[in-house]
């Protein structure tokens, strides 16, 4: 239903234009919303007016008029006054809510429409029929943003977001859990991954600058379809798991460029654990010390250029290689080699899955 505030504002603004005084009740007689002046009528004649079959009563100088909602009475509107032009601007009032309801309602259908879309909660004549019937255009091209933030969104973030994308446009704002926003964005038909990749740094850019909250955007590929929108969420939902597990420095995670990260969200535990266990038997690389995992990534992102990371790091290049062949003797990797490297990036990103898995347990 509408809320009273809106009810109140539109009542405002009527009796700005007509000077006519105009109140709503519900069914029951209660007063939702009224003018400033506006003299109410006894509830007893408010009960009976609904209980009649009459649409509309003129009593004293109360004007009663019945706004209905798919031909169920939802509220009495009561306009004040005497003559043919308060009952014209009753109508008008009444109008006025009818449209208000419908709007109202439209926008609810078609949030709890896109919800169960995501959740794949529609047989597919219910997708195309309901389309239809909320206006959704079914052949545009879609893809699914998933914004997600640590702070408290106390809904700034999600104004945000309607107020930089709109119906309009064909995009919709939902949420299926108290967590995270979804942004379901059309698309032009020629629209580029660098295009989508702009969308999401605008997103985090303007989060941070409007709000100053750190968000994490995850993006689902692009779907010439509506009925494919729930994949496009599912990926956009794995990408924003994958990476927090393994790329957790990266404020925007796309499904496409996840790489051996997605490979190993989806290896079973007894896999990962037998993988572990025959790298490194007893020494798996969580035990090793702060400094030292920090040192070998730098040293990986640099493409195993030993001159460049001790750069970086501000070490002497013999420093570096000490730590390097230091860690060669406690777990027979010398990482200096691509094979041995690959082992030990792959050997930690499954050690971080693990840790995941372990932490959701509890």
């Amino acid at each position: 239903m509408i809320s009273n505030q809106i009810i109140q504002t539109c009542l405002d603004d009527l009796k700005a234009i007509t000077r006519v005084d105009l109140g709503v009740y519900d069914v029951r007689g209660e007063d939702i919303a009224c003018t400033v002046n506006m003299q109410k009528p006894d509830r007893d004649i408010v009960v009976a007016f609904v209980e009649s079959p009459a649409d509309s009563q003129v009593i004293g100088n109360f004007h009663l008029l019945k706004v209905k909602d798919d031909e169920e009475i939802a509220y009495v509107l009561v306009a004040l006054g005497f003559g043919e032009d308060t009952y014209m601007i009753g109508r008008i009032a009444v109008a006025q809510m009818e449209r208000l309801i419908v709007a109202y309602k439209e926008k609810f259908d078609r949030n709890n429409f896109f919800q169960n879309l995501l959740l794949d909660n529609l047989l597919l004549v219910d997708v195309y029929n309901r389309a239809k019937k909320l206006h959704v255009d079914i052949n545009v091209p879609r893809v699914v943003f998933i914004i997600e933030s640590y702070a408290e969104m106390d809904g700034a973030i999600t104004e945000l977001l309607k107020n930089m994308f709109s119906t309009q446009s064909g995009d919709y704002i939902t949420a299926v859990d108290e967590s995270n926003i979804i942004l379901i964005k059309a698309l032009d038909s020629n629209a580029t991954h660098d295009d989508i990749m702009q969308i999401a740094h605008t997103i985090v850019d303007m989060v941070n600058t409007e709000i100053m909250i750190n968000v994490k955007v995850a993006i689902g590929t692009i779907v010439p379809e509506l009925k494919d929108v729930s994949k496009s969420y599912k990926e956009a939902k794995m990408a924003l798991n994958v990476g927090k597990i393994f790329y957790s420095e990266r404020n925007i995670s796309e499904y496409t460029t996840l790489g051996i990260g997605r490979l190993i969200y989806q290896l079973p535990v007894s896999l990962c654990k037998m993988y572990i266990e025959e790298i490194f038997g007893d020494h798996i690389p969580e035990e090793l010390d702060e400094e030292t995992l920090h040192t070998i990534n730098k040293f990986f992102e640099n493409n195993l250029n030993v001159s460049e990371t001790s750069r970086q790091l501000f070490l002497h290049r013999n420093t570096l290689v000490y730590r390097i062949e230091k860690l060669q003797k406690s777990l027979g990797l010398d990482i200096r080699t691509f094979d041995d490297a690959l082992t030990f990036k792959i050997a930690l990103m499954v050690v971080n899955y693990m840790k995941y898995l372990e932490e959701i347990d509890y």
